[in-house]
């Protein structure tokens, strides 16, 4: 039998190499439930720079990080990485700059970038690494202030003070030091500078601060969470845990650091499992995903993770490329997805790739979580090709489930769970329930309600859904997926429409070079074969509309991590809003 003739359903995996799966399910009264995963974890490695000393003498000549430079890569070991960050953090004392406030990072992902943050959090002083987007020519600089009078400063990393010049002009910033790694201003401190500091041990404790992330602050109103040394290293940890896999990690991976996905998911999980990681300047959009497609040309990961938009862009790639697609799938185990849940074709098409070229499938993970949740609470931890599911709970980690107006309510209690809110204890207080256990917002699903151990699948953002005119309630999450699943390439992404309306309308984002015609033909196509499958007002599509462009990150209508902020979309987009429900319908509005 050839590769092509394997059947899907009945092809085998390519072992993931993951541990047996633990549950243990508590029912209460009130159609309450608690899962717990009782599997233990290494508690060895509590501190941002615990690892790095380990593998540091463990394997000092391995890759810790690598990054384009020129036609080949810059590269650093664990040797290399403990020996300059030990500097930095010897010359940021020198300048009387490590205390409570933190090192604010304007930057994007690279080699220097991960040795300051490291650096700092190994004295015990807070890095804060803000979207790039913030900082950027043409940025909105009230999101830049309001971040800064979060999270107050006491001193900025950038990695290039002529592309962040004008955020390192906000009022904010005003007479703090600035280490910059290309183009310094007068003032600036050359990266090249800080590496000559007398060398310094690391002084953090597991309770101390490492990082304050920002939530996206869609509200205008962003928060800091808390993510001490301990949530951060335990959530690896925890992660870790899932597999019984004794080799070092190597990914190629774009997620940016200023989110906790890149920052702790993957930045540091490749630390504390002293894996590899080729960092990749492409980005899920078309103009720039050809970078990370020849990254991946060159480098074959064990472990690749990519939000939804990245995974539609690469299937295409791997479908035109055989070559690509033997470099990708020689040594890949595991496929994840986050930021969104990923169509079911897309997963179909990409495992049809793989048993042509392998004659394997390849499990597909999904984690689930928040900022304030490490930002892993629940993953896939099995062999899986099914997309939608959020798992179950990592080990060491509890998820309550409370019913809520016919949904469950998901909330999670773990060592990986923040403290809280910088400055903030009335909203920090109010993020837990009695029980302690961090409310997310957002409510899950069983697969099998009948068996748990089949994992949860996510039932929306409660945040972002609706009710229609009728109280017919929206769930916002499940019409995008199937919708946008449904009419295939000709779009990107959906808003989803309808609040206080009769019925339920899309906003789609154009996929970039396609001619308007073929993509209303994919549209009406694509709408007609979801509404033949679903039922009720609530869920069924009775029009829509292509926008004229796609989402707009520098307003954050896109975040960096790939995903759209509906409600955000939904009122920057208020001109095409009132056209999509306008009587008689425009021309270009479809309905159905």
């Amino acid at each position: 039998m050839s590769f092509t003739d394997l059947p899907a359903p009945t092809a085998p995996f390519r072992d993931a190499r993951y541990a047996p799966r633990r549950l243990e399910i508590e029912h209460r009264p009130g159609g309450e439930i608690v899962l717990t995963n009782p599997t233990p974890y290494d508690t060895r490695f509590q501190t941002m720079t615990a690892a790095l000393e380990h593998w540091a003498m463990k394997t000092p000549s391995r890759v810790w990080l690598a990054e384009r430079s020129g036609g080949g890569w810059r590269t650093i070991t664990y040797a290399e990485a403990r020996e300059q960050i030990t500097a930095i953090a010897g010359y940021l004392l020198g300048m009387g700059v490590v205390r409570a406030e933190p090192l604010l990072i304007l930057a994007h992902n690279g080699i220097d970038h991960a040795l300051i943050a490291y650096a700092a959090m190994s004295q015990r002083m807070p890095i804060a690494p803000v979207s790039p987007q913030y900082g950027l020519m043409g940025a909105n600089p009230a999101r830049l202030g309001r971040a800064l009078e979060v999270l107050k400063p006491a001193c900025v990393y950038t990695d290039d003070a002529a592309l962040f010049a004008e955020g390192l002009s906000a009022p904010g910033l005003s007479g703090l030091p600035v280490i910059a790694s290309k183009n310094p201003r007068p003032r600036d401190i050359p990266f090249s500078q800080v590496l000559k500091g007398s060398p310094d041990v690391a002084t953090a404790r597991p309770i101390d601060a490492a990082k304050y992330l920002l939530t996206s602050g869609s509200t205008g109103h962003p928060k800091a969470v808390i993510c001490t040394h301990a949530n951060v290293c335990i959530n690896s940890a925890q992660i870790t845990a899932c597999f019984h896999d004794p080799d070092p990690p190597v990914m190629v991976n774009s997620a940016p650091w200023s989110h906790s996905l890149g920052a702790n998911s993957i930045l540091h999980n490749t630390l504390h499992r002293g894996g590899t990681l080729y960092i990749d300047h492409g980005a899920p959009v078309a103009s720039r995903f050809g970078e990370t497609v020849q990254n991946l040309k060159e480098i074959s990961p064990t472990y690749q993770n990519m939000v939804p938009a990245g995974w539609m862009l690469f299937v295409e790639a791997l479908e035109k490329d055989k070559a690509l697609a033997k470099r990708f799938f020689a040594r890949v185990r595991l496929l994840q997805y986050g930021g969104a849940a990923l169509g079911q074709a897309v997963a179909d098409r990409i495992e049809a790739v793989a048993l042509k070229t392998v004659g394997e499938k390849i499990s597909f993970g999904s984690g689930y979580g928040a900022t304030e949740t490490g930002p892993t609470a629940t993953n896939i931890h099995w062999h899986n090709d099914r997309m939608g599911l959020i798992g179950l709970p990592l080990p060491g980690t509890s998820v309550r489930l409370m019913p809520e107006a016919g949904k469950l309510d998901f909330r999670v209690k773990g060592p990986q769970v923040t403290p809280g809110y910088l400055g903030h204890p009335e909203a920090s207080a109010r993020a837990f329930d009695d029980q302690g256990f961090y409310v997310i917002g957002d409510a899950a699903r069983f697969v099998d309600p009948d068996d748990p151990a089949q994992g949860m699948i996510f039932d929306g953002r409660l945040s972002e859904n609706f009710k229609l005119a009728s109280g017919t309630f929206v769930g916002v999450g499940d019409i995008r997926i199937g919708a946008v699943g449904a009419i295939g390439g000709a779009v990107t992404d959906a808003i989803v429409c309808g609040e206080g309306r009769e019925s339920v309308g899309l906003l789609l984002y154009p996929r970039p070079g396609m001619r308007r015609p073929e993509i209303a033909v994919a549209v009406r196509a694509g709408i007609e074969a979801y509404n033949s499958r679903v039922r009720g007002s609530g869920a069924r599509v009775a029009r829509a509309l292509v926008l004229p462009d796609g989402p707009d990150a520098a307003s954050g209508e896109i975040t960096d991590k790939g995903y759209v902020a509906q409600a955000l979309a939904r009122t920057r987009r208020g001109e095409a809003l009132v056209r999509l429900f306008a009587e008689p319908p425009p021309f270009d509005v479809l309905t159905f």
